[in-house]
């Protein structure tokens, strides 16, 4: 079945990104308990790309193919999930980075939404909220079963400028009616 990515967000509103995001269907991996496991060999590093027994995974088909069964188990660990098989994978941060952020809107009716690495698509908000943690400047994005982007720095930068612009005190930003202060007590 040929891949056909999503359009470029500049282009949709985001009534129609949250569409194309809500359309994405993923297979169902926290329901499968498969008696067969194992190890992948594989990996994903900080940056976002993965690896095969040392060797980088060059097909993006196959990065979004691997990273639509992947699950985070309840000890913390990653495994890629099949109905029969369920095979480890190490992930050195996060297992998916997002590279483009559109914004509409502003304050309390702002609404985010994010192109991950793997082109999935993103809406921050109640169900998808945007993390700032204390001990990492770094700033993350829940994707789903406990799954993390964590945002590039070019998305980030562009995320404190709009957070700036508002000027309001605590520095936060808003989206899908949702607010994430972005400094945390220490």
């Amino acid at each position: 079945m040929p891949y056909t990515p999503p359009p470029e967000l500049a282009s949709l509103s985001i009534a129609e990104i949250a569409e194309l995001a809500e359309a994405q269907k993923l297979p169902p991996v926290e329901q499968w308990e498969p008696k067969e496991s194992g190890d992948s060999e594989m990996r994903i590093a900080a940056d976002g790309s993965w690896y095969h027994q040392g060797d980088p995974i060059q097909r993006p088909a196959m990065v979004r193919a691997f990273s639509s069964i992947l699950r985070r188990e309840a000890d913390g660990s990653f495994a890629l999930v099949t109905p029969y098989q369920k095979l480890s994978i190490k992930v050195e941060d996060a297992p998916f980075v997002a590279v483009q952020l559109e914004s509409q809107s502003s304050g309390e009716d702002r609404t985010l939404a994010f192109r991950l690495n793997t082109d999935h698509l993103v809406v921050a908000g109640p169900d998808h909220p945007l993390r700032f943690g204390a001990d990492k400047p770094q700033p993350y994005l829940h994707v789903r079963g406990g799954l993390e982007a964590v945002l590039a720095r070019p998305v980030y930068y562009e995320l404190v400028e709009l957070a700036l612009a508002e000027n309001k005190d605590p520095l936060g930003i808003w989206s899908a009616g949702a607010f994430f202060p972005m400094a945390t007590d220490s």
